[in-house]
């Protein structure tokens, strides 16, 4: 019993917050009650996904000139699209769910807006069973064996 001093006393207390618990509002009112000197500062643009302006190339597509330029699909595919989709009694969007494409991807190539995606034109040509490319555009689509 001579190991025990009751003189001496051990007190347990919390450890200091981390910094990263200390920037909420809470913490900060905390340590402004105690009397803790506090900085702040505003970071501007922090935490969002902006990137520099935008390259040379990127601009002059964006100006559409003559000689560079997106091609789009042309007239005579989007309303081929159109007839076929309103003889088989589909509606745009019954069509884009079954080509697993959203509304608006038929609708541009209705529209001629689109920038051609073959593997986009070949679903829609399975989808039609109507050709949209080549020399046959129009004529119906044949099962593979069949001539």
């Amino acid at each position: 019993m001579a190991e025990s001093d009751w003189v001496s006393v051990t007190v347990l207390r919390k450890r200091a917050p981390k910094a990263s618990a200390m920037r909420t509002q809470q913490a900060v009112n905390t340590a402004q009650r105690a009397g803790i000197p506090i900085e702040t500062t505003k970071k501007f643009s922090a935490g969002t996904n902006k990137h520099a302006g935008t390259t040379l190339n990127t601009t002059k597509l964006d100006r559409e000139t003559e000689e560079l330029h997106h091609d789009t699909v042309g007239m005579d595919v989007g309303k081929l699209i159109q007839q076929h989709r309103q003889a088989k009694g589909m509606t745009q969007k019954d069509l884009a769910t079954k080509i697993n494409e959203k509304p608006q991807v038929v609708n541009d190539y209705e529209a001629a807006r689109a920038i051609p995606n073959q593997q986009v034109l070949g679903k829609l040509e399975r989808a039609l069973g109507v050709r949209l490319r080549g020399k046959e555009k129009g004529q119906p689509l044949l099962p593979k064996g069949a001539k």
